[in-house]
């Protein structure tokens, strides 16, 4: 029983119902592309969200977080987790959820030494490393579309 089954639930004041059965906020859409998207976006904000003036290069809130001793790191260690999580439940085998583990782990303890370790937080990027295997996994298994084609181009002019 969801949302819009409950006995003597009106959505609207004057009886009428949702569109499609359910309240925007509930019909998440839980399917691969969709998950992907998500996945990306965090990963985008945990690593690449800004750029440093001067230097040109991006950072984002888990090189922020990772200052802050002890606590950031295992915070960034959290996040990062959830992208190896949502591969667990999108179906990924074993040995990817094993090595983007590791990519998770490597970060988490070379980001708790003190400052080379925020340098190097800030260049590892696990999180765009796990989505981007992740895409790839999904692309060869059949069970997203490519994003890039793969092949050459013939220009055809008549």
């Amino acid at each position: 029983m969801d949302f819009s089954q409950r006995a003597g639930a009106k959505p609207f004041p004057d009886g009428r119902a949702f569109p499609g059965g359910r309240p925007p906020f509930l019909s998440a859409d839980l399917g691969r592309e969709a998950s992907l998207a998500r996945l990306e976006t965090l990963a985008h904000l945990m690593d690449t969200a800004f750029v440093i003036p001067g230097i040109n290069r991006r950072v984002g809130f888990d090189a922020l977080i990772g200052l802050v001793p002890v606590i950031g790191d295992v915070a960034g260690m959290v996040i990062s987790s959830f992208i190896v999580y949502e591969a667990k439940r999108l179906g990924a085998p074993r040995w990817l959820i094993a090595r983007m583990a590791m990519n998770v782990a490597f970060d988490g303890m070379l980001g708790a030494v003190p400052i080379a370790g925020d340098i190097f937080d800030a260049a590892f990027k696990a999180n765009r490393r796990n989505v981007r295997l992740l895409r790839r996994w999904l692309e060869r298994s059949g069970g997203l579309r490519p994003s890039e084609i793969e092949g050459t181009a013939t220009r055809l002019d008549g």
